[in-house]
């Protein structure tokens, strides 16, 4: 996920360059939705893991 994130961020970068200024904004919008879900479904792996008592593996 944090992967699909990344490449919406390069494409709002690219498409900001280039001028389209709404394709960049959407993808940017794109990018940090994508980044918090990425964010809070690893803080919720990373709190089940620790009420498990299982480490975490990074």
């Amino acid at each position: 996920m944090l992967g699909w994130a990344l490449t919406f961020l390069i494409i709002a970068l690219i498409a900001a360059v280039l001028g389209f200024g709404g394709i960049a904004g959407a993808a940017a919008g794109i990018a940090k939705v994508i980044f918090f879900i990425f964010i809070v479904l690893l803080v919720i792996s990373l709190l089940v893991n620790a009420l498990r008592g299982k480490s975490p593996r990074l």
